[in-house]
């Protein structure tokens, strides 16, 4: 794959030459456990046991180094999988991460509690407050981890800067690039040294498989996350590979929609009696907008709202659309909607990152923007 040529065409090439045998232009399943050896210890294509390597994952893992600008890609079974190996390839017990104050709650709870267990330690800051991450630092820590945009309030973290923080102290700056997506956002084309996704959001992008990432340039440590995810095992399966590849085959012009129907909906929200609040990196009112503006080359599909109803009137409004499906996940082609203190952050209340129980967390789909925007309207309270 050519180095210069754009990410549109890298999404529908990389990594994905026509079959040989056939010439098949979509590259098949390799839908197998174990592979013949030509004699003891002679491999065909370097390829012994599926767990160590599949060809139709290689696919997957050299489209997803090409797409973010990376030198090697590794691709396992779920989002968390793909954190907790990165984790675990860099910590040991005594060592300390410093994560923001507002990320998935399903990284909080691996790092809080799995890893804690361990005798990791954690301190959760403001990532907009640059001395405050740079004061969080201490000896022993390992790890920056930074989510941006965040889940769900939708912050966003000046990749360059945390990456040079975190530089000058030796420590590894990782990104979760999730939300955003690498059509959007390429945070090691900003410093960070690892990139996160979970590949079952907008990578994947129909709902239909689940899926996670590492995209590493440093050589050793992507030794280090290779054998552990050998070792370990959670690999992404050949069908699971397959239809990631797939997907991604359409995530340019997927994200497209996305963002420009997130941005009419942020718009047709921003400003309704009934709202306190939206959150979306795409108005102008955001805190993150310049910055959003400067490192992604548009603002997404996510949104959050507040209620000034409080409780009652967020969880009236998630549970009264139809199109706006109630739901956990995000990133695929129908329009979902979340109540993320109930759902997919109930695990971080009591703590810091606990979301408001006002606030609900929209997945703008890629349907017609002006029939998302009639069920919003059908739901909202009434002034």
């Amino acid at each position: 794959m050519a180095n210069n040529q754009n990410f549109d065409t890298i999404a529908i090439h990389a990594g994905q030459s026509f079959d040989p045998t056939t010439g098949a232009v979509i590259p098949p399943i390799y839908q197998t456990s174990t592979y013949v050896q030509d004699g003891i210890g002679n491999l065909r294509g370097g390829y012994e046991y599926s767990r160590g390597g599949n060809p139709t994952r290689t696919v997957l893992e050299t489209l997803l180094a090409a797409l973010e600008g990376g030198k090697h890609g590794l691709a396992f079974a779920s989002g968390l999988a793909a954190e907790d190996t990165i984790l675990r390839a860099i910590l040991k017990p005594g060592d300390h991460v410093v994560l923001g104050n507002d990320v998935y709650g399903g990284t909080h709870r691996l790092i809080n509690r799995v890893h804690a267990a361990w005798g990791v330690l954690n301190t959760t800051v403001e990532m907009s407050d640059l001395a405050a991450v740079e004061a969080a630092i201490r000896p022993e820590t390992k790890i920056l981890w930074v989510e941006t945009p965040s889940n769900p309030l939708m912050k966003i973290s000046d990749i360059a800067a945390l990456a040079e923080i975190a530089h000058r102290h030796g420590v590894v700056a990782i990104v979760d690039n999730t939300f955003a997506s690498p059509a959007l956002q390429h945070p090691l084309a900003f410093g960070a040294d690892v990139v996160v996704h979970s590949t079952t959001k907008y990578l994947g992008g129909h709902s239909d498989v689940l899926g996670g990432a590492l995209i590493i340039n440093d050589d050793e440590l992507y030794e280090k996350a290779q054998f552990l995810q050998f070792a370990a095992g959670p690999v992404s399966a050949p069908l699971d590979s397959w239809l990631t590849v797939r997907g991604i085959k359409t995530l340019s012009v997927r994200m497209e929609r996305h963002c420009s129907n997130a941005q009419a909906i942020a718009e047709f929200l921003d400003g309704h009696p009934a709202i306190e609040r939206v959150y979306y990196p795409g108005l102008p009112g955001h805190p993150g907008h310049e910055l959003a503006k400067r490192q992604m080359s548009s603002f997404g599909g996510m949104i959050s709202v507040a209620f000034k109803g409080g409780a009652a009137a967020a969880r009236l409004f998630a549970e009264s659309m139809h199109l706006f499906q109630l739901a956990e996940s995000l990133g695929g082609v129908e329009s979902l909607v979340n109540y993320p203190s109930e759902m997919t952050h109930a695990s971080v209340r009591g703590t810091e990152l606990e979301v408001p129980d006002n606030i609900v967390r929209l997945s703008v789909g890629i349907e017609d923007v002006a029939d998302l925007i009639a069920d919003l309207e059908s739901a909202l309270p009434r002034a």
